[in-house]
């Protein structure tokens, strides 16, 4: 399973022209699920999500976590994060989760998300999406499990 976790003021997602997720302050995660991803992975990652100290504290020092600030999450599924560009030009998707599978972990991954932060939006599993951020520092994480 892996994780880009980007610090943002703001990010929505759009799907043919209608917004499904919209959130101000706190991190948009693009999430994809590989084949033979389980469900311990994904609260391992819930865990440290919800856990990094990437927000500034009163010193503007990054001491401070989602939790702390009350920030809000927006979730979007991206199975080319499992993109296997060695060979050649087209990258391959062999490594991804089948759709049933990485849907799953997707939907329990934001279930358990919305155990700890109040406002957890999310993108449409599968559907062409437009996605749009203001990347706040900027600060960028990649977690995998």
């Amino acid at each position: 399973m892996k994780l880009i976790i980007q610090r943002v003021s703001e990010a929505k997602v759009e799907v043919e022209n209608e917004t499904v997720g919209k959130i101000e302050h706190g991190f948009l995660v693009l999430f994809g699920a590989g084949d033979g991803d389980t469900k311990e992975q994904a609260d391992f990652l819930v865990e440290k999500l919800c856990n990094l100290r990437v927000f500034s504290d009163e010193n503007d020092k990054m001491n401070l976590s989602i939790k702390d600030i009350n920030g809000e999450l927006l979730v979007v599924s991206q199975f080319t994060l499992y993109a296997d560009c060695k060979k050649g030009n087209r990258p391959s998707f062999v490594k991804a989760a089948p759709p049933e599978l990485a849907n799953e972990l997707y939907e329990y991954f934001i279930s358990k998300c919305k155990k700890v932060v109040k406002n957890v939006q999310k993108g449409i599993f599968g559907e062409h999406m437009k996605v749009s951020l203001l990347n706040d520092g900027p600060v960028t994480i990649i977690l995998e499990k």
